[in-house]
């Protein structure tokens, strides 16, 4: 459907078609925030358009904000002067501050004249800036205007492509023909492992002071490749996505290798020549950078063009990100920072948007926590072990030192676990068990490292990359060596690295050569450990280790919780112009205002909320709290209570009721899949599972994520078909688990999802040493308000109903659709816990003490509703 021009307010938004007037609302409040500056939390129940809305809106801004912009800078350098507020005028040197007058920005006491031509060089340097800036745009204009509509420019291109290409096989033939006419020259004996061995490093003050260089500066190492992106067949085949990664750093490594050679022209031996990725040419790159720039391309469609134009789409995209007005990317990527710039995102002065942010704070808390297991700890230290042994003679000296600071670590670790680093570690029994929650300070010094900087060992990591050139390492010889004179140690290290990872089978006994199939194998547990090292500079406040001592030493583990999201998150908000961050359930917004903004130090005044309602008819949903069975049980799925089996009948006893009345399909949420199981087996024996199937068939969710699609496809052919034969069998029940994979992502539209059913409130394991110390942790940072829970319990609270919040919005997903929600709980009746539900489901709620008059609604409803309209 053709677009669509929408006016709000007096302001157009783009719109593929007719917009609901909540689309109109939100795209109108979308637009003052981020004219604002502000933070804006934006709640839209799912089926309502929000994240078109979200486009629309933003793009709609970007287009006026971009218009005023080219419009204010023409009259500048037409008139020399910026408007104030109150209509008079000022010099351009005051552009940046408005409001401020000539006077005000004078020192005491300093001549005119001197005022006057600082003045005037401000206003010469402003004018040169604003001719430069329109000289870099109108360039790029022209050139994507040229990209458009003139398709010689791919084909000279690809011209040019082929001759490079056919000069440089002629240079290689040429090159093998001297080559076999000298003879081969004596090979080292680690020849061909160069790309194994560390560079010499030197550290970030040292690199500084050196050459004067900033380390921003483009540098063609990067720290990610996607691996969906790679066109590069060769690397393709490697299989698993670290062994992608570091054969696409070797390729770049080479080629400026080669690039320096050719500059620097030095006598030396003649080595192995590596080979550098055909894809990674600059002027390719540039021209895919181009094209991406054209228009909106999906990963398939950059695919595509990076094969046509021979040219790398994860660097040709990469580079495309700067001149990008909208760039759509995982949110994991925005809020880690060191893969933020690896991507080559800057935030300052843009617009973010968050979509899909109701898991924000559990998905920064868990992107910055870490976890090392002692079976890990112990294969770390022996690989790195082995690998300083092999090539010790052939590292600086900084490296041996770092690397031994690394091995060091690693004992520690094992140490304070209760183990010995130099025995397996499936075999080490520990003397004592259990779970032990340290500060991070007391953690270093219980474990002797208090003395190692941290944040130098760290940066050692980053800069030398040594978890992929150990990955490498144990990649090249992940078999059983033969052993010999040169390799004993070697031949040793796979057999204790058998002895750890037993499914590992004898396939060869040299190392795997280039070119040969290889089997994907898990990435460097060095690579898992200096995360958790990461983790360990975090401000002691900040975090938590928990020491997790479970019997062997090979199932004990180390944990960093990070117990404050807004740390991680405060750079965000305070670079961007404007953060937004929406879901279809933000309920509830407490803990985004108070846990991630306040305390990332964003002002309250800063931060608005807007919430509407859904686009269905009011009398489309039938919400209802149940306080008693038909039994007269009363409904309370306490941990104490609900394995009762008067519970576990009564619950029975009231599905078999729903059942008879709500057509087609049924969803049944309990709070874990133990309780699913127990609920299930003890109906089986009871007899109701029977009576259950007598009008539904069965389905139960899948533990095995593999399998959902299959339950799904079955459950959604069952309703179909019963509703088209007709019969007793009037649709499918199916049981699901809150936090499982049913209960998001997941579209219940329509006869899919007639009912949606909350067995009991999915409180989380209030015992759980994690949960303790961050309900601890908010107690002591965030103030109690008068007449409110303390924010440790109100956490607990909110985790609950956002885990309800998000089971109950599968149903109703458009705006014909619709559907009753039964909540199976009498502590749902409670207003603070009503308060937590979304809007528009909160101001229907109707709460029943018993159930008869509560399986009369739902009969009337129900009944109402399927008649045909």
């Amino acid at each position: 459907m053709a677009n669509k021009t929408q006016e709000v307010g007096g302001i157009h938004f783009p719109f593929p078609f007719t917009p609901y007037s909540i689309q109109k609302d939100f795209m109108a409040e979308l637009y003052r925030v981020l004219e604002a500056g502000k933070i804006g939390i934006f709640e839209s129940p799912t089926g309502t358009g929000k994240s078109l809305s979200l486009i629309c809106g933003a793009l709609s801004w970007l287009r006026d904000f971009e218009q005023k912009k080219h419009q204010e800078e023409a009259r500048l350098l037409e008139t020399g002067t910026v408007s104030l507020s109150d209509g008079q005028e000022q010099p351009l040197s005051l552009s940046s501050s408005c409001t401020e007058t000539p006077d005000t920005l004078r020192p005491v006491g300093e001549p005119d004249w001197v005022t006057q031509f600082v003045q005037k060089k401000e206003e010469r340097d402003l004018v040169d800036r604003l001719k430069e800036e329109q000289v870099r745009r109108k360039k790029r204009e022209e050139r994507l205007q040229q990209i458009r509509h003139n398709a010689q420019l791919k084909y000279a291109a690809k011209r040019m492509r082929q001759e490079e290409e056919e000069m440089e096989r002629v240079l290689h033939l040429s090159r093998e023909v001297l080559a076999a006419g000298a003879g081969a020259e004596p090979r080292e004996q680690l020849a061909g492992e160069e790309d194994l061995v560390l560079a010499e490093y030197e550290s970030d003050e040292e690199k500084g002071a050196a050459s004067g260089v900033d380390e921003d500066e483009d540098d063609p190492e990067e720290e990610h490749v996607t691996k969906n992106l790679c066109i590069n067949e060769d690397v393709k085949t490697l299989g698993s996505a670290q062994l992608m990664n570091d054969r696409c750093m070797e390729m770049q490594r080479s080629k400026h290798e080669k690039s320096r050679a050719e500059e620097e022209k030095p006598k030396r031996r003649r080595q192995e020549r590596r080979a550098t990725c055909p894809f990674y040419g600059y002027e390719q790159l540039q021209l895919l950078r181009d094209q991406v720039l054209v228009g909106v391309k999906d990963i398939e469609q950059l695919v595509a063009l990076g094969k046509e134009a021979r040219a790398c789409p994860y660097y040709g995209s990469r580079s495309a990100i700067p001149a990008a007005q909208l760039v759509v990317l995982p949110y994991q990527m925005l809020l880690h920072a060191a893969t933020r710039q690896a991507a080559g995102i800057r935030l300052q002065g843009q617009v973010v948007l968050i979509d899909e942010a109701h898991n924000l704070i559990d998905t920064i808390t868990g992107i910055h926590s870490a976890e090392v297991s002692g079976s890990q700890l112990c294969q770390a230290h022996s690989q790195l072990l082995q690998y300083m042994e092999r090539y010790g003679k052939r590292l600086k000296a900084k490296n041996l030192m770092y690397i031994k600071q690394i091995l060091y670590l690693l004992e520690k670790f094992v140490t304070v676990l209760g183990g010995n680093i130099k025995q397996n570690p499936n075999t080490q029994s520990l003397s004592e068990t259990g779970t032990e929650l340290k500060t991070i300070n007391d953690f270093l010094f219980e474990s002797q490292i208090d003395n190692i900087n941290l944040f130098k060992v760290r940066r050692y990591c980053e800069r030398s990359m040594v978890s992929r050139k150990l990955f490498g390492f144990t990649e090249r010889y992940g078999t059983v060596l033969a052993p010999s004179k040169e390799q004993p140690k070697l031949a040793g290290f796979q057999h204790f690295l058998q002895s750890l990872q037993p499914t590992v089978t004898q396939t060869s006994v040299t190392p795997v050569e280039e070119g040969e199939a290889r089997v994907p194998r898990p990435a460097s547990p060095l690579m898992h450990i200096e995360s958790f090292l990461a983790a360990l500079t975090t401000a002691n406040q900040d975090g938590r280790v928990i020491l997790s001592r479970q019997g062997s030493l090979s199932q004990s583990s180390l944990k960093f919780l990070l117990l404050n999201p807004a740390v991680h998150f405060a750079q965000v908000v305070k670079e961007c112009r404007a953060v937004v961050i929406a879901g279809g359930t933000m309920q509830p917004v407490s803990d985004f205002r108070e846990q991630l903004l306040a305390c990332a130090g964003v002002e309250a005044e800063r931060v608005v909320e807007f919430s509407c309602g859904h686009v269905i008819p009011p009398d489309n949903i039938l919400p209802l709290v149940i306080c008693s069975g038909p039994s007269s049980q009363q409904l309370e799925f306490t941990y104490q209570k609900r394995e009762l089996p008067q519970m576990m009948d009564e619950t029975g006893r009231i599905l078999c009721n729903l059942c008879t009345v709500v057509p087609g399909g049924v969803v049944c949420f309990f709070p874990s899949y133990e309780y699913q199981r127990q609920v299930y087996a003890h109906w089986d024996k009871s007899g109701l599972l029977a009576r259950l199937a007598v009008r539904k068939k069965i389905f139960q969710e899948p533990k095995r994520a593999n399998q959902v699609e299959q339950v799904l496809m079955e459950y959604s052919r069952c309703i179909k078909c019963c509703g088209q034969a007709g019969g007793t069998v009037t649709g499918a029940l199916l049981l699901s688990v809150v936090g499982g994979k049913m209960s998001e992502g997941i579209n219940f539209s329509d006869n899919l999802g007639r009912c949606v059913v909350m067995v009991g409130m999915p409180y989380p394991n209030i015992k759980s040493p994690e949960l303790q110390e961050k309900m601890a942790y908010l107690d002591q940072t965030l103030p109690r308000g008068p007449g409110q829970p303390p924010p440790g319990k109100a956490l607990v609270e909110n985790l609950c109903m956002k885990a309800v919040n998000q089971s109950i919005g599968r149903a109703i997903r458009h705006q014909k659709d619709f559907a009753s929600i039964v909540l199976l709980d009498q502590r749902y009746a409670r207003p603070p816990i009503l308060g937590k539900l979304p809007a528009w489901i909160r101001d229907r709620v109707e709460v029943k003490a018993t159930f008869g008059p509560a399986f009369a609604a739902m009969r009337k409803f129900h009944r109402e509703k399927s008649v045909p309209s």
